[in-house]
């Protein structure tokens, strides 16, 4: 189960109880927008059903193209930008060995990712890699055609077609784009390529639960029916739980559009773990893309602390107060490290013997945050019992959730994203298409 807290009690509290009964009309019709499709963007809340849409033939047959990728490769390319990449890389580093790259006695082949930058240098390092090492790959765009994921895929199957030829080639390029149109459709059927759908309803950034992710974290070797499983029990608790206590989705949503409206206008995410750094990433685009719009929103950044408390430590703790926190929480480690004892105690620390690094991390944890409320800086903890699928599961659509709710309370359509469009408009142009 997912715990919410809120310290609203501290003398600096911008949030009061007046505050969230006010804000109840308006977060009950959010609620019913969202889970009878009624509201903005309605026609991408496919991903509201995921979960129960994911049947189990879909988690073997993924199970099972895992397994055929990691009999042919050492290193498996997923070619996608945004949300097409972002959600498989938040769970496959959340979960992976730390030095997964160095870590010689692991069965599959190493995660890439390409079609997410412009950069020469990139392409070019990972094409000299990829001329040492057995590789296949797996393209992911709903058309095809945008450039980023575009280029990449034709450079990287026209080195494919040259080190196997063309028919072997085939065999080693899984693509993941719409059921029915586009380039990449088009060209999938004229290749023969394997073939997985992205679902029309489901956005990029709320993708992650579909084949979208599911496939790269399935060839990482990671528990896909687990994933799945924790977005499943979550995602009851949170569409039929309409008492505000109880469901920590319309705490969170509420909580962040009363700080906001209140002035603090960005919302940082800090964890205590290295391994969530690209979760984090995640978590900023589906909170930027999805809330950005309209002159409005809140800004997504993020910290990975204690590493961050060494640089931007200093300004959460005295800078302009903008912000606040929004902390993951993760009660237990996978493994065990304890201080050693050691007799001449020179470096002072044998107060600390026989304490895990976990213990001293929560320490770390609490004493930050007691030095940040000092500060005036408003908190949210979100806590998990520990980092594994089923949990990380929990997350990944309690957040979905939240911010579809969220978006809704800002008054905006938390499903589309025109912005992007401009970048994308004003390149093309230059580029003299």
């Amino acid at each position: 189960m997912i715990k919410l807290n809120f310290d609203f009690s501290t003398s600096f509290s911008l949030v009061e109880m007046g505050d969230i009964k006010d804000m109840m009309p308006k977060l009950e019709m959010a609620h019913k927008s969202l889970v009878e499709k009624s509201g903005k963007g309605n026609e991408f809340l496919g991903w509201l059903d995921s979960p129960i849409k994911v049947s189990k033939g879909l988690i073997l047959d993924l199970q099972a193209e895992a397994e055929k990728i990691r009999k042919k490769a050492e290193v498996y390319v997923v070619v996608g930008i945004g949300g097409s990449y972002l959600g498989s890389r938040a769970i496959i580093e959340a979960l992976k060995h730390s030095f997964d790259a160095l870590y010689g006695d692991r069965n599959f082949p190493q995660i890439i990712y390409a079609g997410q930058t412009l950069s020469e240098d990139y392409m070019a390092d990972l094409l000299e890699l990829l001329d040492k090492k057995d590789y296949c790959l797996t393209v992911i765009s709903k058309s095809g055609t945008t450039l980023e994921p575009a280029i990449a895929f034709r450079i990287l199957k026209s080195h494919l077609e040259k080190k196997y030829g063309k028919q072997e080639a085939r065999e080693r390029i899984i693509a993941i784009t719409d059921k029915e149109k586009g380039a990449l459709k088009n060209l999938a059927i004229e290749e023969g390529y394997k073939t997985y759908i992205v679902p029309n309803d489901v956005g990029g950034r709320y993708s992650l639960l579909t084949p979208v992710g599911l496939l790269p974290i399935a060839v990482a070797g990671f528990d896909i029916d687990a994933l799945v499983e924790g977005a499943r029990l979550i995602r009851y608790q949170l569409i039929t739980n309409t008492i505000f206590e109880d469901n920590p989705a319309w705490q969170y949503a509420t909580y962040r559009n009363l700080l906001y409206s209140k002035g603090k206008s960005i919302e940082m995410l800090v964890n205590y773990l290295p391994t969530l750094q690209y979760f984090s990433e995640w978590w900023k685009q589906l909170f930027g893309e999805s809330e950005g719009k309209d002159g409005k929103g809140l800004f997504p950044a993020s910290v990975s602390n204690t590493t961050d408390l060494h640089s931007m430590g200093q300004y959460i703790q005295d800078g302009e107060r903008l912000m606040f926190e929004t902390i993951i929480h993760v009660e237990n480690s996978n493994k065990k490290v304890k201080i050693p004892y050691d007799g001449t105690n020179n470096d002072g620390l044998n107060y600390l013997s026989n304490i895990s690094l976990t213990e001293i991390n929560h320490k770390a944890e609490v004493g930050t945050s007691m030095a940040h409320i000092e500060g005036k800086v408003p908190q949210i903890i979100i806590s998990l019992d520990k980092l594994d699928e089923e949990h990380l599961g929990k997350l990944v659509f309690f957040f979905e959730f939240s911010c579809g709710l969220s978006g809704y309370l800002l008054g905006v359509n938390p499903f589309d994203q025109p912005g992007v469009e401009a970048y994308k408009n004003k390149m093309f142009t230059l580029l003299g298409k």
